[in-house]
């Protein structure tokens, strides 16, 4: 399968000697529909656009994982500006002109930019005021159904990026279309709900327009794409996210029963090179190894420093290390403890990295690993969130456990509300670390649970943290009580760069409350 990967290098570089997609498209094209004229050239633009998710990925783990209680930064000595970057992301003191924030928010505009220009060249509009995506005429040679599918692909990509913004940041620039660079300057930050509401039409026209094949019926060539199934288990997350249970539920059932996807089997094989579009992905962000400037760099960022060969050819940078309140979660005979978490030499010297990511490389920072976004497994325990404690939900959370090698939980274990809460939490926890899940899930369980509360969470990660990793940062040290005090909603919510605000002549741009 690995061979129907993406590996379109964008047929532009010869002509801009720029990999930047913002860039590719003169000015003055900006506003045409005709900028793309034809099937093939949409086509290879759209996959540019699947490409595009890399770059946001490469700076999202410091955004999420890192800023949760599953990772934190492994160099604690260190005053390199790289490792200073990091722990200042994992404390929730980020500067407003923070590198890798920026970056981020660069990245994934620049692939709603080029999402924005394919969507037009289809003639695909967003209707602001009744939260809808609609067709106009098309004067270019591209048939219906042709059209139809590449805008459900397009859409899925744009709402996985607004969706991923407004979680990191609250209301920002909604830009639906393209613009030019000084138009750009008289859009100001949108309202969260407004965010919302393009990204629930946008994966509407991805459910309604997308590929419904199931699993078993999809052909390789189209495996990795954006499909209606896909855009079901994401909206689900969103209506989860805006604690819309029962819209949630429906979808979640839908898939369960009439999608084809499934578990696999055996939890190390998800993350296998070698069997990476299993039935358990619903959508990955795909990479390909072998020198084309598609491989995946994370690999190496992510195994132990100075490890040599040891773990991955061309050593680590240590920069993602798991935490031991997570390593010490897992039982025993849970068997996910050895995917995800690996330990590098021995004795006090010993050192935890994240394995499930990391896979042989002939090239450093080149690594085949595709990026889980969406699993069988988080649709159902996304299910039995929306359902809450009953028979049912139990049934769908021991299924996860069952391929973990764990007991069945049951309604005698199980009678409470609080109870419940706390097993899935946990469920979620064990099953995803690394996949830059379990920030959001923070967030998310924070509205929708009773009995968790995003801040309670954080300040006894602090706590249990504290004496072996935070008070061994060098100067300027920051007490626990102090760093507890980071821990509170408006520091949940990550900075604009400050460059948005200050490069902006026409518009006064609001900073996030805390910056």
């Amino acid at each position: 399968m690995r061979a129907n990967k993406y590996i379109f290098i964008l047929l532009f570089l010869s002509l801009s000697g720029c990999d930047k997609i913002i860039d590719l498209s003169p000015q003055s094209n900006l506003n045409t529909s005709t900028y793309y004229s034809n099937l093939v050239e949409i086509s290879s633009a759209l996959t540019g656009c699947y490409n595009g998710l890399q770059k946001p990925l490469l700076e999202e783990w410091t955004l999420t994982e890192l800023r949760s209680d599953n990772a934190v930064m492994g160099a604690t000595g260190s005053q390199s500006q790289v490792n200073r970057d990091l722990s200042d992301l994992d404390m929730f003191f980020p500067s407003t002109s923070h590198a890798g924030n920026y970056n981020y928010w660069l990245y994934t505009y620049y692939n709603i930019y080029a999402t924005n220009l394919v969507l037009n060249a289809l003639n695909v509009n967003y209707d602001s005021n009744a939260g809808t995506i609609g067709f106009g005429d098309l004067t270019i040679p591209v048939k219906d159904t042709d059209r139809k599918k590449l805008s459900a692909e397009a859409t899925f990509i744009r709402a996985h990026h607004y969706f991923n913004l407004v979680r990191l940041y609250g209301a920002v620039f909604l830009v639906h279309e393209p613009i030019s660079p000084n138009d750009a300057k008289a859009v100001n930050r949108s309202t969260i709900d407004e965010i919302y509401k393009l990204i629930i039409a946008d994966l509407q026209n991805t459910i309604a327009n997308g590929n419904p094949a199931k699993f078993s019926a999809i052909a390789s060539t189209e495996l990795g794409r954006a499909n209606a199934w896909s855009a079901k288990a994401l909206l689900a997350k969103v209506y989860l996210t805006l604690n819309k249970k029962t819209e949630a539920a429906t979808l979640l059932q839908d898939v369960i029963s009439n999608s084809g996807y499934s578990l696999n089997p055996t939890y190390t094989n998800i993350f296998s090179i070698n069997s990476e579009m299993s039935s358990e992905i619903l959508f990955s962000i795909r990479f390909k190894g072998g020198g084309l400037g598609l491989g995946n760099r994370l690999p190496n960022s992510f195994a132990p420093l100075n490890s040599g060969a040891a773990v991955i050819n061309g050593d680590g940078s240590g920069y993602n290390y798991p935490t031991s309140e997570l390593n010490n979660l897992y039982t025993a005979t849970d068997i996910r403890k050895s995917v995800n978490i690996g330990v590098y030499g021995t004795g006090t010297t010993a050192k935890l990295y994240p394995k499930k990511h990391i896979s042989v490389v002939a090239i450093a920072n080149d690594a085949e690993n595709d990026w889980p976004v969406i699993r069988f497994a988080d649709v159902l325990l996304m299910l039995a969130e929306a359902q809450g404690n009953s028979t049912s939900s139990l049934t769908a959370i021991n299924q996860v456990r069952a391929r973990a090698g764990l007991s069945a939980l049951t309604a005698v274990n199980i009678s409470t509300t609080a109870q419940f809460e706390t097993v899935l939490n946990l469920e979620r926890r064990l099953e995803f670390p690394f996949e830059n899940i379990r920030w959001f899930d923070i967030l998310r369980l924070n509205t929708t649970f009773t009995t968790l509360t995003a801040e309670k969470t954080m300040k006894e990660h602090f706590a249990n943290m504290y004496p072996t990793q935070y008070a061994l940062y060098p100067a300027p040290q920051v007490s626990l009580i102090d760093l507890q005090g980071f821990a509170n909603n408006n520091r949940f919510i990550l900075p604009i760069p400050q460059r948005e605000i200050d490069n902006n002549t026409q518009l006064k741009i609001s900073q996030n409350a805390g910056y």
